[in-house]
């Protein structure tokens, strides 16, 4: 396997990342079959796992400890994530505070059983604190041997460039990787947030390559409805085929289907693959739930698409483009909330 670098930080990965976030409550609540496919992903030559907080309130962090366990941490690059809400009811107990980063950070080292985390990322970005504070939290645990590096999630591409300005001029940690949305079906990302992680050397580790499912190949003419999948009972609305969006995302993912059959390929290698396959990435986040469907997503990384095969997908789905542009991992409050874009 060619391992690939993870920006400029010099770190070899793996061109899939294994995901944990179905490892738990939220998925597979079989801690010892969990566990059985990380060291399976570990075995066929995967050497980056990532994994949060919020997963499943910690449980994601504490099979992966587990996994890791008896001698396996030290050739593992590892991630994982703050900012969810872990606590129902204390407000303090989420976010990018400083007050809160350096009480959920021995957490996260609690339950992975490791002193140190490799890559330390903020999950979403917060309005109500300064991206300053933020830094300065992360800094001082990069410096305190915590943690070797920090990156962001599903950020805007102007906070992506503020955060980069904002180490630059206060003397902080940088953001050195980005963890956006990008799939066949979401490719909003192609056209501001991979140039600017490119331009500033950034890694780029996408989540979701096969669209919360809708690239698994389970949805081809006469098949399955998305409407009856597990992930439609956590977000309901975006497996609603009453939602004109969503029967877009079907018909372009069954044209997709199609053309991965031409073209000799399942159509979740073929989801995989077009993500790796983009100059600016590093490596796309696969998230198993079952052996089966870890099987089936390994393949990807000997799959190769010829030029044609990429001009067939933009025809299908053009470049810079979401199928579905409501779909953006984040929702903006300056959007969301109508008292801020009213007077």
């Amino acid at each position: 396997m060619q391992l690939r670098t993870l920006g400029r930080t010099g770190v070899k990965v793996s061109p899939l990342c294994l995901g944990a976030m179905m490892f738990g409550a939220w998925g597979n609540t079989d801690h010892d079959d969990s566990i059985a496919i990380i060291h399976r992903a570990l075995d066929a030559g995967v050497n980056f796992i990532d994994t949060a907080d919020v997963y499943s309130r910690g449980e994601s962090e504490e099979i992966v400890g587990k996994a890791l366990a008896g001698g396996r941490r030290d050739s593992v690059v590892l991630a994982t994530k703050v900012h969810g809400k872990m606590h129902d009811d204390d407000p303090n107990q989420f976010g990018n505070t400083r007050r809160w980063i350096v009480q959920e950070v021995d957490n996260s080292l609690r339950r992975l059983k490791t002193d140190w985390i490799d890559l330390y990322q903020i999950h979403r970005p917060e309005p109500d604190t300064e991206i300053d504070e933020t830094l300065g939290a992360l800094s001082d645990l990069v410096r305190a041997g915590k943690v070797r590096c920090i990156g962001s999630s599903t950020f805007p591409p102007s906070q992506i460039v503020e955060a980069q300005w904002v180490a630059q001029r206060r003397g902080r940690e940088r953001f050195v990787c980005e963890q956006p949305p990008y799939s066949l079906l979401h490719r909003a990302v192609e056209a501001e947030v991979l140039p600017v992680c490119a331009k500033y050397g950034m890694g780029v580790i996408p989540w979701s390559p096969l669209a919360g499912g809708w690239l698994s190949g389970k949805y081809a003419k006469g098949g399955e409805s998305p409407a009856s999948s597990r992930r439609a009972q956590m977000i309901p609305a975006r497996y609603d085929m009453s939602v004109p969006a969503n029967q877009r995302k079907l018909e372009a993912a069954q044209a997709l289907g199609e053309l991965a059959e031409e073209s000799g390929h399942t159509l979740i290698e073929l989801a995989l693959a077009f993500v790796m396959r983009h100059p600016a990435v590093t490596a796309p986040i696969i998230g198993p739930r079952t052996m089966e469907q870890l099987d089936s997503q390994l393949p990807a990384l000997e799959t190769s698409l010829s030029d044609d095969v990429l001009d067939r997908i933009d025809e299908i789905v053009p470049p810079g483009l979401s199928v579905n542009p409501d779909e953006r991992g984040w929702d903006p409050p300056w959007l969301s909330d109508s008292a801020l874009r009213r007077r």
